[in-house]
């Protein structure tokens, strides 16, 4: 993990919880994801031009996250439907760390030293702080935290695929601009389907956000894959995860959540298990 590779996953943390905060922000999920995903294939085209066509061998990982991305989008509209911004994305992303440590060591053969496990644990804990904090005494929504946890293994699913899509494509704009293209004809399809004539009335009035979502998302994840081809996955994942605390101000500041001495203590625990990480690297 060198500081160009951190300070990348770093910066795709940021833009990954604001594209989420965009799309949360959309009260129709359908409108919202719509247009991101839509503004992801039009980015996706314009990209093709300047990446190399994905190796033949990629393409098995480049088709089968493309469909765990469909499955993503949809588990994720259901979690912002059924719960609150600042408990479904932290338990959607605090989920997929330990997942991927486990299936990496698995498939990828990447065992994590003694100093990278305890910082992918200690953040794995301060990410479930970050997600539980402020429950106790309410009713939890048991919907919406299997829906967010759902979200979260299929986040493991995708992070894997293309961890290791990416490495066997030779280009990681190449991969990219098709993956986003591959991925993002359902969810607008399905809408022009159900909108027919009625679709361009029902988006224009979030397409400047909706897109500004896509540019955001587009973003973030070529970072991530890019960081992908210089280290290895579970850290990566781990430190992208610090998306979370970007996603709790955004919560507190936009959408009047508490933040809390809770979350701040969690949150804690989330930069000491960095900082462990990077140690390990």
């Amino acid at each position: 993990m060198t500081p160009l590779v951190t300070s990348a996953v770093l910066l795709a943390a940021v833009t990954h919880a604001g594209w989420n905060a965009i799309a949360h922000k959309i009260t129709d999920k359908l409108v919202g994801f719509t247009l991101i995903a839509g503004g992801g294939v039009l980015i996706g085209l314009a990209l093709m031009p300047f990446g190399a066509f994905p190796a033949a061998r990629a393409w098995p990982y480049l088709l089968a996250s493309a469909f765990v991305h469909i499955v993503y989008f949809a588990l994720l509209m259901k979690s912002f439907r059924l719960g609150d911004f600042g408990q479904a994305y932290p338990i959607a992303r605090g989920t997929a760390p330990l997942v991927v440590a486990v299936l990496a060591a698995v498939f990828a053969h990447e065992v994590p030293d003694g100093w990278a496990a305890a910082g992918i644990a200690l953040s794995c804990a301060g990410l479930t702080g970050v997600a539980l904090w402020g429950l106790r005494g309410n009713r939890p929504n048991w919907a919406a935290i299997g829906a967010a946890l759902a979200t979260g293994l299929s986040i493991a699913a995708y992070t894997l695929l293309d961890g290791l899509g990416v490495r066997a494509s030779g280009s990681s704009l190449g991969y990219i601009s098709w993956l986003m293209v591959v991925e993002g004809l359902v969810i607008p399809a399905y809408a022009v389907r159900r909108w027919r004539g009625e679709t361009v009335a029902v988006l224009r009035p979030f397409a400047v956000l909706g897109l500004l979502g896509a540019a955001l998302s587009v973003t973030a994840y070529a970072l991530v894959l890019w960081a992908q081809t210089k280290a290895e996955l579970a850290p990566i994942a781990a430190l992208r995860e610090s998306s979370i605390i970007v996603g709790a101000a955004i919560g507190a500041v936009f959408f009047k959540e508490r933040f809390g001495l809770g979350r701040i203590l969690a949150a804690g625990l989330l930069v000491a298990g960095i900082g462990l990480m990077l140690h390990a690297g």
